[in-house]
């Protein structure tokens, strides 16, 4: 059996609009960026139909690997216990190393956008926090080096 995607349902309606919008506005465009560049001529030695045929392939993986995802989530349950970390909580922690407070998402590994402090579950800082509390102390080794935590808060 093909593994589980844990997601939010903010990462479900994100993958499912991607994917209509590739099968139906980029399918489109790609169809008629390969019908022009055939108006130019000789297919052997026409780099935009070839160009057009990769970006009609790119698109077409992309649409058989969100479809496969998307038959593989398993929805994060948001309204999550503020006694210890799980996925889908939101944790406020205080990094020693940076003498800062920071806010991280713990989302599944497919919703994981570092720049919107949304961390996967199996990060190694994500799967440092996750099952403790408010007060923990957390180390977590990561290709940077070692970097600990204190839990101040489990938001959600």
């Amino acid at each position: 059996m093909a593994e589980q995607v844990l997601m939010t349902a903010e990462g479900l309606e994100q993958l499912k609009m991607e994917l209509e919008e590739r099968k139906t506005v980029k399918r489109k465009e790609i169809k008629e960026a390969i019908k022009v560049a055939r108006g130019y001529g000789d297919l052997s030695e026409n780099s935009e139909y070839d160009e057009a045929k990769d970006a009609q392939a790119q698109n077409e993986l992309r649409i058989s690997e969100l479809e496969e995802t998307l038959k593989r989530v398993v929805l994060i349950d948001e309204n999550v216990s503020a006694d210890g970390v799980s996925v889908g909580s939101t944790v406020k922690v205080y990094d020693v190393e940076f003498d800062e407070e920071v806010i991280y998402k713990i989302v599944g590994s497919t919703e994981a956008d570092p720049a919107q402090s949304k961390i996967s579950n199996e990060s190694p800082v994500g799967s440092a926090l996750l099952g403790h509390k408010v007060g923990d102390k957390v180390t977590a080794v990561t290709p940077m080096g070692t970097l600990e935590f204190e839990i101040k808060e489990i938001i959600k």
